[in-house]
């Protein structure tokens, strides 16, 4: 098959769950093509972007200028250079009386230039909801051909929806071939916006379960007992409840170490609040670590913490991969009753849920699992086996190429691909 993935940025290191289907479906044999903007960030790639070449078949949008004289500028160069690609496709996308806004911030026109003179797909998938929007565009004007496949992760079913109202996916339910949510919870709320129940169904996120390797967490002689989160320093991490919980349990175990792994906008101020509670001997803001360092650093950690919470502006998350790689470690694990993270966390079997915000729950089930090590290893491994099953990238890409294969041939609502078909093979 030949693949469209439409993108916001490309390659992004924290959004792993994108390069494992590009990799994997490059591993089936299938021509996987990249469209987006450049990232922000240029230094921080995956190694799997260089084994796989993937730049290569990355073509990215020309950057929006700001100023709106250089834009308007730049976009008549645009114009002039492509218009003899496909000259309906670019006055399509100035259509301002059909796409308002965006055509009259030339958004679309820049978008759509690395999609001129392309050929046809099988299959467009985009990335996230915002993505779904963009691809539709594309395909109406003829910028793009194939099945165009959603996918809905987090923000774009959370935040986006809250932010430009329940109708910003009406036209996508009604003009996109198929949809994939990550979690249930996701998927109900994108058939509560108007999404066909029988066009949805929920596909994981994977990781590369061969990558983790399991081992049996035991206490240390000396009692000294290590925790670790891994994330965004974001709001709906909320990693402030994980730093908060952890003060109040030095108080009675003073042999603790919380290491926090990542980067972002609330750094300083998980700082300065880790100065303020007097445990900045104890809780350490590691910075962002490549995956290779992440999983040395998770090795040697007893208990994982994952404290996400809904931000205020409404953002959630799925069942995040960072927790399932801590899990197929063997780590126990406290995580909160948040967007999809229950559908991964089986409460009391592979460790705990607690409600959101609250750091003195966390710090009692803390207390918990310290007071009680026996429960280590039952934990792990019930989290190992349930990871395994559930999320392992390869049986998630062999069910990607099915999905797809039946969207091509327009047979998913009559034999849909679903999670359980998938185990009976």
């Amino acid at each position: 098959m030949k693949i469209a993935f439409i993108v916001n940025k490309f390659p992004v290191i924290s959004e792993t769950f994108i390069l494992n289907q590009i990799t994997g479906l490059i591993c089936r044999g299938h021509e996987v093509h990249i469209y987006g903007y450049r990232p922000d960030d240029t230094a921080k790639y995956h190694p799997d972007v260089e084994k796989y070449d993937l730049l290569k078949n990355t073509f990215y949008a020309p950057n929006l200028p700001q100023n709106k004289l250089w834009r308007l500028l730049k976009a008549l160069w645009l114009i002039i250079t492509n218009f003899y690609k496909a000259p309906l496709v670019i006055l399509r996308s100035l259509n301002i009386f059909k796409y308002h806004e965006l055509a009259a911030s030339l958004r679309i026109l820049y978008s759509i230039i690395p999609l001129l003179n392309t050929e046809s797909y099988d299959i467009i998938h985009s990335q996230f909801g915002i993505q779904g929007n963009e691809g539709m565009i594309y395909r109406e004007i003829g910028a793009i051909q194939g099945k165009l496949i959603t996918t809905f992760r987090g923000y774009d079913i959370s935040w986006y929806v809250k932010e430009y109202g329940e109708n910003v996916y009406k036209q996508l339910f009604i003009k996109g071939d198929f949809f994939l949510a990550n979690c249930e919870y996701f998927r109900q709320r994108a058939i509560k916006l108007g999404c066909n129940e029988k066009k949805i169904i929920v596909h994981g996120s994977g990781i590369d379960c061969s990558r983790f390797s399991f081992r049996t967490r035991q206490p240390l002689e000396d009692g000294a007992i290590s925790i670790a989160t891994t994330g965004r320093l974001v709001e709906k991490k909320g990693i402030e409840y994980g730093i908060r919980a952890v003060a109040k349990v030095l108080k009675t175990y003073p042999n603790l170490e919380y290491n926090i792994i990542g980067d972002g906008a609330l750094k300083e101020h998980l700082q300065q609040l880790i100065i303020e509670l007097g445990v900045a001997e104890q809780v350490k803001l590691l910075g962002w670590k490549n995956q290779q360092e992440i999983i040395q650093i998770i090795d040697n950690i007893h208990i994982f913490i994952a404290p996400s919470v809904t931000a205020k502006d409404g953002n959630q998350d799925a069942p995040v991969n960072t927790l399932k790689e801590a899990m197929a470690m063997g780590l126990p694990v406290i995580a909160t009753r948040h967007g999809g993270i229950p559908e991964l966390v089986q409460d009391g079997i592979s460790g705990f849920l607690v409600p959101e915000r609250n750091a003195d729950a966390i710090a009692d089930k803390l207390t918990y699992l310290i007071e009680h090590p026996e429960l280590w290893e039952k934990m792990g491994k019930a989290g190992r086996t349930y990871v395994e099953k559930h999320y392992d990238i390869n049986h998630l890409n062999d069910e990607l190429v099915e999905i797809y294969q039946q969207v091509i041939m327009n047979d998913l609502q009559r034999s849909p691909v679903t999670p359980q078909s998938m185990e009976k093979r």
